[in-house]
């Protein structure tokens, strides 16, 4: 029995495609996490301008494959440092007090701040400390776009393509991404990256694809990183560099991106462009099996019950089974190898199964 395989590209960049309903909206970074507003001055990581888009090449094979998007999450923005005002907005928002940086935002907005404005489009978007309005998050976001607010453009251009606070205008959403992006927004930038990937609303074209979500995978964004790792690992774009695949793999799993740590973890135990270490990967398998990656899972399974890798421990094995069993990641593999587990290790497993899926779950189509 294999112990552990990589992912398929057909699963990898697949999985980066957009919905293909006209109101589906397409995958966005969770905002970072909280840091001084000093930390957080816009321009701290600044990105290089994107190049000149390359002639569209053929496209990869099943990277057009349109899957449900993730769900989308919302824009942090960013205080002016050298303003203290801005920056009490700001720690407001960071705290948690949202009606408090509503009322402050308000003043500066008014005033014609845009990283105010920016505030008011996040906070009205998202009915934080306030009832949610689509229409308002749109004009103060527009607002905010308009005076060169990168986030302001990002925000916007997703309510555009998903029809939200206006009509639903993709080609729109286009340009403001493409703006954002100029200016070193990297969540527009991967993002833009999908488009040219999906192939729906704009032509397809992988390499440019590539060279956005490079720019983004610079600045630092997890999702970047480990989408532009699936392009070097098998060539899509870009010439084929496992090495490089794998050192972002690493930097996206450093930023608990479960599916990198999945791959990388992978990567580690096979000694493939990196030296094998199988302890670190069987403690990242176990990091993501308990971030609830039923891949990482199945492949924890594997390993505890074969015994290489990490002590032998059947029933433990056949409690992550289970478990990945459950999310539709089944194994007949596994199933034969659990056929004539003992009793009291069948038991214990399944209750440990039970313990972490909740007691209405049941756990006894096992072995068959």
């Amino acid at each position: 029995m294999t112990i552990l395989r990589p992912i398929s590209i057909s699963v990898l960049v697949g999985a980066l495609a957009l919905a293909s309903s006209a109101s589906a909206q397409i995958s966005l970074t969770p905002p970072v996490a909280a840091e001084p507003p000093a930390a957080a001055k816009p321009a701290a990581k600044p990105a290089p301008k994107p190049p000149a888009a390359a002639k569209k090449p053929a496209p990869p094979p099943a990277a057009s494959k349109p899957l449900p998007p993730a769900a989308a999450a919302t824009v942090t923005p960013t205080p002016t440092p050298d303003d203290p005002n801005v920056d009490l907005v700001y720690g407001a928002y960071q705290r948690g007090q949202y009606k408090t940086a509503f009322d402050l935002a308000i003043t500066r907005a008014q005033g014609g701040d845009p990283k105010a404005m920016t505030m008011l489009g996040e906070l009205y978007s998202n009915a934080l400390g306030i009832k949610r309005d689509y229409a308002k998050a749109v004009d103060w976001y527009k607002r905010a776009a308009d005076a060169g607010d990168r986030e302001a453009m990002f925000a916007l251009a997703m309510m555009r393509i998903a029809g939200r606070g206006g009509p639903l205008d993709k080609q729109e959403g286009v340009k403001l991404l493409a703006s954002s992006a100029k200016l070193g927004e990297p969540k527009a930038a991967y993002n833009l990256a999908l488009l040219y990937l999906d192939g729906q609303t704009l032509p397809q074209d992988v390499r440019r694809s590539a060279e956005l979500l490079r720019l983004a995978a610079d600045a630092g964004n997890p999702e970047a990183q480990y989408a532009l790792a699936t392009f070097y690992k098998e060539g899509t774009g870009v010439e084929k560099d496992v090495e490089k695949a794998v050192r972002l793999l690493q930097a996206a799993s450093l930023a608990d991106n479960v599916d990198a740590e999945v791959e990388y973890a992978i990567a580690l135990y096979n000694g493939t462009g990196t030296p094998k270490n199988e302890a670190a990967a069987v403690a990242l398998l176990r990091k993501a099996a308990k971030q609830n990656s039923p891949i990482a899972q199945n492949r924890l399974a594997r390993v505890l019950a074969s015994g290489q890798g990490a002590p032998m421990d059947k029933a433990e094995a056949l409690k992550w089974h289970l478990i990945a069993k459950t999310a539709g990641k089944g194994d007949p593999a596994l199933d034969e190898t659990f056929a004539d587990l003992s009793p009291e290790d069948r038991a214990k497993g399944e209750e440990a199964a039970r313990r972490w899926l909740g007691a209405g779950v049941t756990t006894t189509a096992t072995a068959k």
